[in-house]
Formats: structure tokens, C-alpha cells, sequence
């Protein structure tokens, strides 16, 4: 080879080199995002029905008839079970009779007074007969009550425990009524945000029984007084039930929304962290598109992503990846923009 043709080689090499060392590096980018935010307390509580009672018998007497199925559905005021009250019937006969008499014998002493035939003593006596027995009406019909159980509300029913012609004792379990529309969720909450509770405040809960579902609800009650052992304090929240899917007794797990606002949100890769200090580098929006590195105050920290609280502006664009490659005040090459919506190798196959 001649020495010119030498030196055009050479020559060559370094204007290639040079070329190459002229091409800006490759980034992808991430823009800074507006997102709802809350910061979360997380706490285990069992669901309970919004109103639970155990129905069971008030008198010592024969079961006659049973109304109502396992698991049935019952509104306020149907009857459930009877009793035997044959003997509180003939009571009620008789004494319906005697005020029938005790009236008719008013109304003839009331005609007796007015004609001066009979003292008003005995105007009085007969009108103390009437009450008396109307008292007595009174008392029978609430034993009649006692021996015919009605659903108190609207619920669903448990399992029957009694059977027709058994004999109940006041105290035996008849059966269980759930008012199950709405559940409400007893948790306990550390005392240090006592100041943050207030009813009305949302929560989100969810359970192994019911994988990947979300069940949201609001905060209804704050108890009066901090525990003295765990420094907590318990809370109770109020949970739609309209599928009536939640039951009570499930154990949930709770995530308490305190401070709900509007924040700033990147992906937790465009950090930089030295020491207790943080930064992201930004592209810049110009045809440049040269890098600054910025310090940062970063908030919440989330699965895949951080909330910033100063330093970055909305739209602004942080580098996620290539970081080791770009240099402050060096201008870089958009590869593609993370979206979250797509892996690493997707948004690599999209660029080429």
C-alpha cells in the first residue's frame, strides 16, 4: 500500500470514529404524571352484619308451626314460628266477655244516675270494671305476642335449630337474623393518626375468600377512648353489601385512605439516589433534548412508581433507562416512552 493511500485510511478511521462518538445516546423516557393519591393504613377486621340478633324463645311452650326455611330471606313482621296458645285463646274469649258485660252494666247505672236511681259511687265502681277488664285484654293479648315470633327486620335467616311439637325454654336458639344490605368492618387503627380520622373517610378491603376483588366503603365510627396496652384505637366502617356476597365473621383485610389529594407520579427506575438524596434526569423539551440533572423531594413511594413533591412539573420527561449513559448537559435519543402499559422488550421491539 502507498503512503497516500495509507494516510487516507487513517484519515477515514477517524472521521468514523469521530461520527460515532458524535451519536447521542440511546434513553427511554417516562413522563411526570398526574394521579389520585392516598396514603394507606393497612389493619386486619371481621365483617358483621349492620344489625344481628339470635332469636330464641321468651316462654316455656309447644312449638305448633314453623314458617321459615334455612337461609330464607324475611321481611320485617312475618311470622317465623307459633306456639301453642290454646289456653291464652279461652282466656282472651273470657275476658272479652266480661268487658262486654261490664259495659252493659255501666250503660244501665250511667241511665240509673241520670234518672237519680243509682249514686255515682257505683257509676264509679262499674266504670272501674270496664278498665280493669280492657287491662286485662291488654295482658293476655301480650302473652298471645310472646307465643308468635316475628322477623324484627329485614334479613336473611340462619339455620333452624327447633323442630314442630318440640318444647322450647325461654333462652333456646330458634334461629339467627342478619341484616345483611350493608356490613360493618371493626379494625383498629395506631393512635398517632388519630388526628387524620374523621367518618366519611373511604376505605378499600379485600379477603382470601374473595381473590382479587375490592370491596369499598366508608369510615362511620371512631370509639371514645385509645387503648392504653396497643395505643390503638378502633375504628368501624360501613360496606354496600347490594349482591349480598360479604358475610359476617370474613376476615378482611383493610386499607384506611387518609390525605387523598392529586400528586405527581414517576416511575420509581428514573430515580437517582445518593446518600439521602434524590434526582431524576430530565430531557429537555427542545430540539436539543439535552439532559439536566435535578434534585428532587420525593413523597409516598408505590409499586413501580414514586409521588414527587417538588422538582418536577407536570409533562416534564424523566430517563428510566440509559441513565448510565447520559451525561448532564449532553443531549440524548428518545428509544421510546413509558407508558406503563408495556414491557421493556416490547417498547425495544416498537423502536427497531
Amino acid at each position: 500500500m502507498s503512503r497516500s493511500s495509507l494516510l487516507t485510511t487513517l484519515l477515514l478511521l477517524v472521521l468514523a470514529a469521530g461520527h460515532a462518538a458524535a451519536v447521542p445516546p440511546a434513553v427511554i423516557v417516562a413522563e411526570v404524571e398526574r394521579r389520585p393519591l392516598a396514603d394507606r393504613v393497612e389493619a386486619l377486621g371481621t365483617l358483621k352484619a349492620n344489625e344481628s340478633v339470635a332469636i330464641t324463645a321468651t316462654v316455656s311452650e309447644v312449638i305448633t308451626a314453623i314458617h321459615f326455611d334455612d337461609g330464607e330471606r324475611v321481611e320485617r313482621g312475618q311470622v317465623l314460628v307459633e306456639m301453642n296458645s290454646a289456653e291464652q285463646q279461652a282466656q282472651l274469649e273470657e275476658a272479652q266477655a266480661r268487658v262486654a258485660e261490664a259495659e252493659r252494666q255501666y250503660e244501665r247505672v250511667k241511665s240509673l244516675v241520670r234518672k237519680g236511681s243509682a249514686s255515682e259511687s257505683l257509676l264509679d265502681e262499674r266504670r272501674r270494671d270496664v278498665e280493669t277488664n280492657r287491662a286485662l285484654i291488654i295482658a293476655i293479648r301480650s302473652r298471645l305476642a310472646d307465643r308468635i315470633i316475628e322477623a324484627p327486620f329485614d334479613g336473611v335467616l340462619g339455620l333452624r335449630n327447633i323442630s314442630l311439637g318440640a318444647l322450647v325454654e325461654p333462652g333456646d336458639l330458634i334461629t339467627t337474623l342478619d341484616d345483611d344490605s350493608v356490613m360493618k368492618l371493626d379494625f383498629s387503627v395506631p393512635s398517632v393518626y388519630l388526628s387524620t380520622l374523621a367518618p366519611g373517610m373511604p376505605i378499600e378491603a379485600s379477603s382470601r375468600t374473595y381473590q382479587g376483588e375490592v370491596f369499598r366503603g366508608a369510615l362511620r365510627g371512631i370509639d371514645s377512648r385509645v387503648d392504653p396496652v396497643t395505643r390503638s384505637i378502633q375504628v368501624r366502617a360501613i360496606i354496600p353489601n347490594p349482591e349480598r356476597r360479604l358475610r359476617p365473621g370474613v376476615l378482611m383485610r383493610v386499607e384506611l385512605l387518609r390525605n387523598q389529594r392529586e400528586a405527581l407520579i414517576v416511575p420509581e427506575a428514573a430515580l437517582l439516589q445518593v446518600g439521602r438524596e434524590h434526582a431524576v434526569l430530565v430531557v429537555g423539551s427542545g430540539e436539543e433534548r439535552l439532559v439536566e440533572r435535578r434534585a428532587i423531594e420525593i413523597g409516598t413511594r408505590l409499586p413501580g412508581s414514586v409521588e414527587i413533591r417538588d422538582g418536577l412539573e407536570l409533562g416534564e420527561r424523566v430517563i428510566t433507562h440509559g441513565q448510565e449513559k447520559a451525561r448532564p448537559g449532553e443531549p440524548v435519543e428518545i428509544l421510546a416512552v413509558d407508558d406503563g402499559t408495556r414491557s421493556l422488550q416490547q417498547m425495544l421491539g416498537a423502536a427497531q
